[in-house]
């Protein structure tokens, strides 16, 4: 069939749709900002390395509400960012050194954060598989073990690029995921698995980084259920388990750095253009990424803008926006995906991660393709027939890892950014390529 006759479908793009964005909502925020002339200065003036004091205190505060963990988050926790990405970009530059620190990273993974990891000289990516509960720490703990002994071998003792600074730290190892309804893989790492990480991470000196950017786009996946929204977070973060497990991050004996740290954003629950975000770890961890070198020359990313954000969270129309808006509509758009699925796809053998769960959330579900079918083709194939971009599952091996990764067998799909219609008509026109390429091979 000729792709012309059918109009495009894109189920790749990880975007949202542009009737979510809170246009409205955000320019009364930008004009209050603008028509206090305090707030103006301040955010048209360099920002405070950590970042506009009124936006953390809101950040905290909220954060406290939404994850509520055993104690207030204090605005000292926070450091605000150009954004996740730019974000770990500036982790790598402060707490890593390419000669003596390794990169392993989930696998699945999301695509673009191998070329920051990339960009700031690492070039040996260390894939780690996922099981049913997350990471798989088994395989995490035996990797990490073997590198131990590499190193002590190799005599690799200490950092030889970067300078060492008293409010920094060399971290030996980086460890990143994203721990709750993971780009692409959709899976939520549990509880105890988040407790076993941490464990391992305080053995082997390594920072987790977590990017918990899908976090508050969370519902109940039940299709009768009387709720479309949840206001608090279903397991803790990371960040929140390091912060209090088996004597917590800042235990007797600890430097006060922490072993993880929690990668926040705007982007998906504002809008990309935003380009602001968040981070939090210990107040010692905090203080010492604001002291990087392009913070202390240029201020504080994103200050303007991070005046505003303060007073849309402090009005409760962010809150609104996302209980509101974005849940019940995310909601019912992957119940109608996943209606889709069960009718085109379920019968032809495909299958999704964690079946079981009672809630979902993020953009992205990932498909499990029969195992005579490699993921490559069938996404070459939907293009070619049927006008329907859909993501490889190829697109998120970890780069630089010649292990084999459990990936080409699966597609990403997205039901953020196409109108509602399109998702039935898209998991359609899959399930046709689908059923084509298995008689096929009859």
């Amino acid at each position: 069939m000729k792709t012309a006759s059918k109009p495009l479908i894109n189920l790749l793009r990880g975007h949202p749709h542009p009737d979510l964005l809170p246009a409205v909502q955000f320019r009364k925020a930008t004009e209050a900002a603008f028509a206090n002339p305090s707030v103006l200065h301040q955010g048209l003036n360099y920002g405070p390395h950590q970042g506009y004091e009124p936006l953390r205190k809101q950040l905290a505060r909220w954060l406290t509400q939404f994850y509520q963990p055993n104690d207030s988050i204090g605005p000292d926790r926070i450091c605000i960012s150009g954004g996740a990405s730019q974000n770990l970009a500036r982790i790598l530059q402060v707490f890593s050194d390419p000669t003596f620190t390794n990169v392993w990273i989930v696998s699945p993974t999301y695509f673009l954060a191998c070329r920051i990891f990339e960009d700031s000289g690492f070039h040996r990516l260390r894939a780690i598989p996922e099981d049913a509960e997350g990471l798989d720490i088994g395989v995490l703990q035996e990797e990490l073990r073997k590198s131990d002994e590499s190193l002590q071998y190799n005599e690799n003792l200490k950092p030889t690029l970067k300078l060492s600074r008293p409010w920094k730290k060399i971290y030996r190892n980086l460890i990143y995921a994203v721990p709750t309804f993971s780009n692409p893989s959709s899976t939520t790492m549990s509880h105890q698995r988040r407790q076993q990480l941490v464990r391992v991470a305080r053995d082997h000196d390594a920072l987790i980084i977590t990017d918990d950017v899908y976090d508050q786009l969370q519902w109940p996946v039940a299709q009768g259920s009387a709720y479309t929204s949840l206001e608090h977070a279903v397991v803790p973060r990371i960040v929140d388990v390091d912060r209090y497990f088996e004597g917590g991050s800042e235990r007797n004996g600890a430097d006060g750095f922490g072993n993880s740290v929690s990668n926040g954003s705007f982007s998906k629950i504002v809008g990309p253009g935003c380009r602001t975000g968040w981070i939090e770890g210990t107040e010692k961890f905090a203080a010492g990424l604001a002291q990087d070198g392009a913070t202390q020359s240029g201020g504080a990313p994103s200050q303007l803008t991070a005046t505003i954000l303060a007073i849309f969270i402090e009005s409760g129309n962010l809150q609104s926006h996302i209980f509101q808006t974005l849940q019940p509509a995310y909601a019912k758009r992957y119940r109608i995906l996943i209606s889709a699925i069960e009718k085109h796809l379920t019968p032809l053998g495909v299958t999704l991660p964690q079946s079981d769960r009672d809630v979902f959330g993020g953009y992205f579900t990932w498909l499990s393709l029969p195992r005579q079918l490699h993921g490559d083709q069938v996404a070459a194939q939907a293009k070619e027939e049927e006008n329907l971009i859909v993501a490889q599952g190829s697109l998120f091996r970890v780069h630089g890892d010649s292990t084999v990764q459990d990936v080409e067998g699966n597609l990403r799909v997205s039901f953020s950014y196409e109108d509602e219609h399109l998702l039935t008509d898209g998991i359609e026109r899959l399930g046709q390529v689908i059923h084509r390429m298995l008689q096929a091979q009859l």
